[in-house]
């Protein structure tokens, strides 16, 4: 019989970005700006940013395995709040599943975004160091897109 087991964990991330909300908001709700970070190097993301919507990310982890991160969008509040549920699979495998609330919110010109996960890590195959690790790498690659581009506010 194989041992399973369940890691329950939450985190919080700030971060701060010299963009208003509503831009910020835009790079994370419109599908091309969200590909341009969020995405690997050979994207194959999909987002219908609308509450019930869902958002599918796929790459390869660097030993051949298909990582597949799925979400579903429970609350969207324009320029404000997102909430959604995600899983994580490894091949066939699910390693993962969280209920996530990013609140974006003005900071003099810029915005103060904090992002709160909680997580059930199952039976190992993720850890939720290396979630909060890896979150935090693409909340940084959110703050490089919108300092090299002029994304619009919609």
């Amino acid at each position: 019989m194989t041992d399973h087991t369940v890691t329950h964990a939450t985190f919080t991330i700030e971060r701060a970005y010299a963009a208003p909300p509503a831009r910020v908001f835009a790079a994370w709700s419109d599908p091309a700006a969200k590909a341009g970070w969020f995405a690997g190097p050979e994207p194959d993301h999909e987002l219908d940013f609308r509450v019930g919507g869902r958002e599918t990310n796929r790459g390869r982890h660097p030993d051949g395995t298909l990582m597949t991160f799925a979400s579903v969008y429970h609350d969207i509040v324009a320029d404000q709040r997102v909430v959604y549920a995600s899983t994580l699979h490894a091949g066939e495998t699910l390693a993962t599943a969280s209920l996530t609330t990013v609140e974006f919110e003005p900071d003099g010109d810029g915005t103060r975004l904090v992002l709160t996960e909680q997580g059930s890590f199952l039976d190992d195959h993720e850890k939720p160091e290396w979630r909060e690790q890896g979150t935090g790498d693409w909340l940084g690659a959110l703050g490089a897109y919108l300092s090299r581009t002029d994304a619009p506010v919609r």
